[in-house]
């Protein structure tokens, strides 16, 4: 009897164990591509909710590095040289940072990516451009990235949207 409670017992916790394994993750990976004039931006980034709470200035607050979604900071990949915001960017891939704030950002191009923006070095940016943060036509629950045959970048997550331009 204490054998067949043993082993129905351990039967319970490796389903238990495998059905918390096919649980979708809180933030999944997601990725914006396109290809303007030849040149490929890449962007990959965990895609955090809303989820019912006060994200800007809150659980992302003002005026301090993000790396920009959940999860390792966010990259961008540019297939050529690049101007971002009119500033020259080589090619390859970067962490893309940002410093929120209620009206206007920073958008940094890193040369490290790692998890978090926990090791992030001022001395490791290739470049820093402000940008005009604005309300966004739509509420969007999951933070994306999209990326325009332009060469317009847009995050847009809450309430909040923000463009920068590559060419």
């Amino acid at each position: 009897m204490k054998k067949m409670f043993l082993l129905l017992s351990l039967s319970m916790i490796g389903l238990l164990a495998q059905a918390q394994e096919n649980k979708p993750p809180a933030s999944p990976a997601a990725k914006a591509m396109a290809t303007v004039k030849g040149k490929t931006i890449t962007i990959d980034y965990g895609q955090p909710s809303v989820k019912g709470r006060e994200i800007w200035g809150k659980l992302v607050p003002y005026g301090q590095v993000w790396r920009t979604g959940a999860n390792a900071s966010t990259s961008i990949e540019f297939s050529a040289d690049v101007m971002l915001q009119g500033k020259a960017v080589p090619k390859g891939k970067y962490a893309l940072y940002t410093i929120p704030n209620a009206d206007q950002w920073t958008i940094i191009i890193n040369k490290t990516i790692a998890w978090g923006a926990y090791t992030y070095k001022e001395a490791d940016d290739v470049i820093r451009v402000n940008v005009p943060a604005k309300k966004s036509k739509a509420f969007t629950e999951q933070m994306t990235f999209a990326v325009s045959k332009k060469g317009v970048v847009s995050l847009m997550w809450e309430n909040v949207q923000v463009d920068f331009k590559v060419k």
